[in-house]
């Protein structure tokens, strides 16, 4: 079943089925992260089984605002949507002033992948458990330093959540992105990091890093033998930061709905799921509504998170 979109022409109402055109859509990430590589994927599936191009426009810059600013101001037709992460949220309290309302000018489309993080030390570090992380950093407060990819990011509020649940004090040193996050703890530059796994997960296995524990509520497919951090010490602890399609506030619940239901069966696609977990991301499938239920659930989380931290842009 197609739906139906109406336009005049000539004087009468045409219908068209959805998609009659190509989807733009809209990653405000540069190309080769993990937005984009997702959306990627997923999202070709979704255009093989619709007959239709999704044609990718990276729109990189101020943590993702610039591109969802493009996306929000969009005719809510279901022809341009987005890609974004939990950082989507983040911005919210992150940046004094948006040019766009994060929860009333979008409306959640389909979840479509987990990001969830390692806690994850320089090989220096004595600590080899979660418990005896959190016992050095108590014996030595303020002497541990730990890398993010930036003020406000996943890895920064996945730590500031850990350090006040843990009741500990470390100090953060924020970098510009993933990669030389990585490349500061590598260095020993800093001495632990909760990074998104997908960036250290090759490090971990050639043992220049010692992972401790998964951010995430169940133990990952690619770090079988690493506890969840709230099993290892920290009961309760989690944060899961996903990546997710959006689209206009006002897009048709109808084509909201197709979209959902076809971006769940691609994700069910053995070639799909492979493709996710060879870069250590979940798949991640919901309804329109249970996604709508955790973007505000978060939503909140992280603005708690981000005021906890202090974190601001202007």
């Amino acid at each position: 079943m197609f739906f139906e979109a109406r336009r005049r022409a000539g004087g009468g109402v045409l219908a068209q089925p959805y998609p009659s055109k190509p989807v733009r859509v809209v990653i405000p990430w540069p190309p080769g992260g993990s937005n984009d590589v997702v959306g990627r994927i997923a999202l070709q599936k979704v255009a093989e089984s619709l007959g239709q191009q999704f044609v990718i426009d990276n729109r990189a810059g101020a943590a993702g605002s610039i591109g969802a600013d493009v996306v929000a101001k969009a005719p809510a037709d279901g022809y341009t949507l987005m890609v974004h992460s939990t950082t989507h949220l983040g911005n919210a309290s992150l940046y004094k002033k948006l040019p766009y309302d994060t929860l009333r000018d979008f409306v959640g489309v389909a979840l479509l992948a987990a990001q969830p993080g390692a806690l994850t030390v320089h090989l220096s570090l004595p600590a080899k458990s979660v418990r005896e992380f959190i016992a050095l950093a108590k014996s030595r407060p303020g002497q541990i330093n730990y890398s993010s990819s930036g003020n406000g990011s996943a890895p920064h509020l996945s730590m500031a959540l850990f350090i006040s649940m843990a009741g500990i004090k470390i100090m953060h040193i924020p970098y510009k992105g993933g990669t030389p996050q990585v490349t500061a703890l590598m260095s020993g530059e800093t001495q632990a990091s909760l990074a998104t796994i997908s960036t250290v997960l090759t490090h971990i296995n050639a043992g220049r890093l010692r992972a401790l524990g998964v951010s995430s509520a169940n133990r990952s497919g690619v770090l079988r033998n690493v506890p969840t951090i709230a099993e290892a010490g920290v009961p309760g602890y989690e944060m899961n930061p996903w990546i997710a399609v959006f689209a206009p506030a006002g897009t048709p619940k109808d084509i909201v709905n197709r979209l959902n239901a076809e971006i769940n069966k691609a994700l069910k696609h053995p070639d799909v799921s492979l493709s996710l977990a060879n870069q250590a991301l979940d798949p991640w499938s919901a309804t329109p509504e249970e996604f709508e239920a955790r973007l505000r659930l978060d939503y909140e989380k992280y603005a708690k998170l981000i005021n906890l931290t202090g974190a601001t842009i202007e």
